[in-house]
C-alpha cells in the first residue's frame, strides 16, 4: 500500500509552525515505521515553507533521520489549505486511535 503522511500535527507537534522546536510523537513514528517494515510505501508530504517560501528540505531530512523515521520519499510543496476533501483521507487522531482496526 502507499501511505501519504503529513509531518506537522501528524508525527510531531510543531507549535506555531516553529519547526526547530517540533516534538516527535514517538508512538506514531513507530506505527508508520512498522508499516514501512511490512513493505508499505511511506511518502511524507509537507507544506513546510509553503507560505514563507523558506526551504526547509535539508532541515527536515535531518530532523526525520534524528527521529528515526523510515520512508520511501520526502515531498515538499504540499499545497496549503483550510479544508482538504478526499474520499481516502483519514484525520491523524482518528487513524492512530483506531489503526488497529484497519
Amino acid at each position: 500500500m502507499k501511505y501519504m503522511v503529513d509531518i506537522d500535527g501528524t508525527i510531531c507537534n510543531s507549535p506555531s509552525s516553529n519547526y526547530s522546536e517540533s516534538m516527535p510523537i514517538v508512538q506514531r513514528i513507530t506505527k508508520i515505521n512498522e508499516l514501512f517494515d511490512q513493505g508499505n510505501e511511506i511518502h511524507y508530504w509537507t507544506a513546510r515553507g509553503g507560505n514563507s517560501g523558506k526551504d526547509w528540505s535539508e532541515f527536515t531530512k535531518v530532523q526525520l533521520a534524528y527521529w528515526g523515521c523510515k520512508y520511501t520519499t520526502l515531498n515538499f510543496n504540499k499545497p496549503t489549505y483550510d479544508i482538504w476533501i478526499d474520499d481516502k483521507a483519514i484525520e491523524a487522531e482518528a487513524y492512530f486511535e483506531h489503526s488497529s482496526n484497519w
